[in-house]
């Protein structure tokens, strides 16, 4: 692809490296932020500018919040005695949707997958044991994604919990098996929230 400008060269291939965005895609978005007014353009510079630099993790939870302590967690409608262990925001955004959970979470940030390198120390795994032990919990809901590296890493928590005396479960499989949380209905999600099962008898 040839470029009649180092300025645009440059903002194609930086567009291009965002998920699903290939070089064609990517000189099309650009040449359309050029034909927007500029403020335009900078307030989405400065948006994005402000995410990278202002975004936190919530000290609690590990969702990504505006402040230490995100809504939820601070929420004190919530129930605390339950906890649903999600991969990451989006599945948090997808269990909210449904309006059907009214605990709290834990976002592992990942799933245990040793071919991509991931294992039980790249996520906040140790940070959720701790919170078990602190004695406040009465449920775990395991609701990561039914794929091999999400059973292995919901197999791999229950053993940690095993010995804590602690009631697990896992959402309902109105999810197909491979099917990513983000995608479900909201019906589908809010049911197979409402009606988990004891982790044991997925097995």
């Amino acid at each position: 692809m040839n470029f009649s400008s180092k300025l645009l060269e440059n903002a194609v291939n930086e567009v291009s490296q965002l998920p699903g965005i290939g070089k064609r895609t990517a000189l099309r978005l650009v040449l359309h932020l050029l034909k927007q007014p500029k403020t335009q353009t900078h307030q989405l510079s400065n948006a994005l500018i402000n995410l990278v630099d202002e975004i936190k993790l919530c000290e609690k939870c590990h969702n990504i919040s505006d402040v230490k302590v995100c809504e939820i967690c601070a929420n004190p409608s919530r129930n605390e005695e339950i906890i649903c262990v999600v991969e990451d925001v989006r599945d948090v955004m997808a269990i909210e949707n449904t309006a059907q959970f009214k605990g709290l979470y834990h976002v592992l940030g990942g799933k245990i997958s040793p071919i991509e390198g991931i294992g039980p120390q790249n996520l906040t795994i140790d940070s959720l044991i701790a919170k078990v032990k602190e004695g406040a919990i009465k449920e775990i809901i395991f609701a990561l994604s039914s794929t091999i590296e999400g059973d292995t890493t919901n197999f791999y928590i229950f053993k940690q919990l095993e010995s804590l005396n602690i009631k697990t479960s896992t959402i309902a499989r109105g999810i197909a098996v491979g099917d990513e949380l983000e995608y479900a209905d909201e019906i589908t999600l809010g049911r197979s929230i409402v009606n988990r099962i004891p982790f044991e008898t997925s097995l």
